[in-house]
């Protein structure tokens, strides 16, 4: 992964120092409250219902395993003994006091982390592929263009005030877990015959006004990535709106001119950088490669070994989180392992400080010290030798990390919600865990396929509803909190917007909504259709008429 010249860590060492000085002159009354609230949203401060929140970036959900002692340490030193993975792989604390951030932004930095643009209307933390790198059919590796696209954006003086917040996702594999379409920019990477070129996917965006992204630029040639961007956030910093945060997005604005307007703005500002000094060349490109290289993987044979297949053979329990949560590696020998930090009666996403040391420890027995992030709120170790996956899963279960529920139903994304935000309309996390209470019989869970359920406690769509399988939407009524359900939302390449099934529902009356939508997918299905499938097939008017005919 990355490691810091001496000029990025003076960059943030700088930062921090900063930070501390303006915290310091708010906290003494020299700055108000409104002078503050830009300084710290820059620097991933928020103000939540019950305390501040931290969130610590994460940069394309890469993270060693010092790193991650640290945070763990953080959270044991200045918050509650525990941290929570965003659906943008980034990290979050949720209690730290005022007047310590800038301690807690010091020991990051000791360990090459900030928190500098998890917040605030820049350029977000771009995220792409959890399993990049590693995964079967992957055309090229996105993490050197992602980091690449860090250092262009980071502290970009230009864009530091931007619209609204923008975020920019990178896939480089036909099956797209980076959710591309759903961002401001997606951006595609492939290899033809003239090199590594760029599909940049313009415009999408979730909240409350949910939106897929439109092709804007095909086959751009990948040295021109950071020039052809620059050129397309000029223009949404010049003609975004300001008068109205809700209208302020990128894909707002797209809408409105129609893409190839905007496109030819695009294109306009473009000639005027596209010979610049913004190329990515070939040496820079190399330079940037040589973190992301292949770690010193053993040479073993491509069948499973012996003892692997008589551990699978002798132990169901196993057998499950072997089918679940790992993927074949492109290396020989060695299997991609999906941590769920689902675990029943737990906030989805929510680590430990003990959890944290302990997959820190795991990662650097088998997994090269180095971890990952992902938008499913989970943690990956992505090169974990085969021959060695049955001492891994003993040891995940010591800890309670060994639940096999990836891509289940029990694997939903879930944001914070009324528990901790204060721009929530309705708890989520009381959802989810009731949901994932009504439906313990994982035998059940298994037999459904997979389905993803995502839910977010507002219209700002941190849980990402609008493009789960089955979405909930928290809403306030007059003081209560209720339930919005949608069906047949997804990501990747066919991406699309859940539909509302109808009116809202009671909180006391969720779990019992999603098992009448189970049982008519269970009912309707053919085959070995997937709920996806079943729904596309048979559309939404009889999981309609099941949900309501006793419902209201």
């Amino acid at each position: 992964m990355y490691q810091y010249d001496h000029y990025d860590q003076a960059i943030v060492d700088q930062r921090v120092a900063q930070f501390r000085d303006q915290t310091q002159r708010f906290l003494s009354g020299a700055l108000s409250a409104e002078e503050y609230q830009p300084l710290r949203l820059q620097n991933g401060l928020y103000i939540q219902r019950h305390a501040p929140m931290l969130r610590i970036a994460v940069p394309y959900g890469m993270i060693s395993s010092d790193q991650l002692r640290a945070v763990a340490e953080i959270t044991r030193k200045y918050d509650r003994g525990y941290a929570h993975i965003s659906t943008r792989q980034n990290i979050q604390i949720n209690w730290p006091e005022l007047e310590r951030v800038p301690d807690i932004l010091a020991d990051l930095a000791k360990v090459q982390m900030h928190a500098i643009q998890t917040s605030g209307n820049c350029i977000r933390n771009i995220t792409t592929d959890q399993f990049a790198g590693v995964i079967e059919g992957e055309q090229l590796d996105p993490r050197p263009y992602c980091e690449i696209l860090r250092q262009w954006s980071t502290l970009h003086p230009e864009f530091a005030f931007l619209p609204r917040k923008f975020k920019i996702a990178i896939s480089a594999n036909a099956t797209d877990r980076a959710a591309i379409l759903a961002h401001d920019v997606g951006i595609e990477l492939k290899r033809c015959d003239q090199g590594v070129v760029a599909d940049i996917y313009v415009g999408g965006g979730l909240g409350r006004t949910p939106i897929i992204g439109s092709l804007l630029k095909a086959n751009l040639p990948s040295e021109d990535l950071i020039s052809y961007l620059e050129a397309v956030v000029r223009v949404y910093n010049q003609f975004g709106r300001r008068d109205n945060k809700y209208k302020a997005r990128i894909k707002i604005l797209a809408k409105a001119m129609g893409v190839e307007a905007f496109g030819a703005k695009v294109d306009a500002q473009w000639a005027l950088k596209k010979q610049s000094e913004l190329q990515i060349t070939e040496s820079e490109l190399a330079r940037v490669s040589s973190y992301f290289s292949a770690p010193d993987y053993q040479s073993f044979d491509t069948q499973l070994p012996a003892e692997l297949e008589a551990r699978l053979n002798e132990n169901r329990l196993f057998a499950r989180w072997f089918e679940k949560n790992t993927l074949a590696h492109r290396q020989p020998g060695y299997r991609i392992v999906n941590i769920a930090l689902k675990s029943a009666g737990i906030a989805p996403g929510d680590v430990t400080h003990m959890q944290l040391d302990a997959l820190a420890d795991l990662a650097d027995r088998y997994s090269f010290g180095e971890l990952r992030t992902t938008h499913q709120q989970n943690i990956v170790l992505a090169d974990v030798p085969q021959r060695q996956l049955y001492e891994l899963w003993q040891a995940l279960q010591v800890h309670e990390l060994a639940a096999p529920v990836i891509g289940t139903l029990h694997d939903m994304i879930c944001c914070p919600g009324g528990d901790f935000c204060s721009l929530a309309n309705a708890k989520s996390i009381p959802i989810a865990q009731a949901i994932q209470a009504r439906f313990d019989d994982l035998d059940y869970v298994y037999d459904l396929g997979p389905i993803e359920l995502n839910i977010s406690g507002c219209m700002n769509a941190c849980g990402h509803h609008h493009i789960g399988h089955v979405g909930i939407l928290g809403v306030d009524k007059k003081g209560r909190e209720f339930y919005q359900v949608a069906l047949g939302g997804r990501q990747g390449r066919d991406a699309s917007i859940g539909r509302i099934l109808g009116p809202s529902f009671g909180a006391e009356d969720m779990p019992d909504v999603i098992a009448k939508i189970l049982n008519v997918y269970v009912e309707a299905r053919l085959d070995e259709e997937t709920f996806l499938q079943t729904y596309d097939r048979i559309g939404i008017d009889p999981f309609k008429e099941a949900v309501y005919a006793t419902s209201h």
